[in-house]
């Protein structure tokens, strides 16, 4: 035995261990907060079930579910990236939690890029559920997988960038007012239950530039009518991704 085995070696874990393990935790409080997972997982549930089974809302030709699946997939993308994130962010920072983190060894990017891991993380537990639940009200998605990931990956991007926005520049209640009141306009608006050809012609072109329309509808292309790749949302997802994003970073304030 060398006389240095037991040394202590003090110093910063490898940075991916750093921003595995700062993921994991993340997850781990997103999960257990009842408040995030009504918004992340119960609300879409209910509103798919309800509006699968109750012709409440004029869907078009075909089974309800066709149209309502994908769009119940883009709420649960905003629900978790927009609204879910942008809460928990706004509070952490309001009680200093990402003051302290942000002195920690952990790189500022880094905790940001550990948020939107877990983020992700959330978005594959949501997908896998809604979708065992569409397919079992009788949903018959069609399109190319790879179609639907880059959407949904560029919607992410979207809505992350305008909930760390949000959450960096605002105080933590007017965050949670504000996170609220846009989820439930764009739940009405934007295309998720409410096809926006049933809205007036001045209101469409404005609505389908929102990025929960754009995901909506674009999910809806691929899965509903079998479309290759709906460039014309993704664009719209990526123009608002690199605009979240950026002004996030250049405007997010940790105190």
């Amino acid at each position: 035995m060398s006389a240095g085995t037991y040394t202590p070696r003090p110093g910063a874990a490898p940075l991916p261990r750093m921003i595995a393990a700062q993921t994991a935790l993340e997850t781990r409080m997103l999960l257990r907060n009842g408040e995030q997972l009504l918004l992340t997982v119960i609300i879409p549930t209910l509103l798919l079930v309800l509006f699968s089974a109750v012709d409440i809302v004029d869907t078009g030709s075909g089974v309800s579910v066709d149209f309502l699946a994908p769009g119940i997939l883009a709420l649960a993308v905003m629900s978790t990236a927009f609204t879910g994130q942008a809460i928990a962010t706004g509070f952490e920072r309001r009680y200093g939690v990402l003051k302290r983190l942000a002195a920690s060894p952990l790189p500022r990017w880094a905790l940001m890029t550990a948020k939107t891991l877990s983020v992700l993380v959330t978005e594959v537990l949501q997908i896998v559920l809604l979708t065992a639940i569409a397919l079992a009200l009788g949903w018959s998605p069609e399109g190319n997988p790879l179609s639907v990931l880059l959407l949904l990956v560029l919607g992410t991007a979207a809505f992350s960038g305008l909930g760390l926005l949000m959450a960096g520049t605002l105080k933590a209640e007017a965050t949670l007012a504000a996170a609220n009141l846009v989820f439930l306009l764009l739940l009405v608006g934007g295309g998720v239950i409410v096809p926006l050809d049933k809205f007036p012609d001045a209101a469409q072109s404005v609505l389908g530039l929102l990025p929960v329309s754009a995901l909506s509808e674009g999910l809806r292309d691929v899965l509903q009518h079998g479309a290759s790749m709906p460039w014309a949302q993704a664009g719209i997802l990526a123009v608002w991704a690199v605009l979240g994003l950026g002004a996030a970073a250049r405007f997010f304030r940790w105190e």
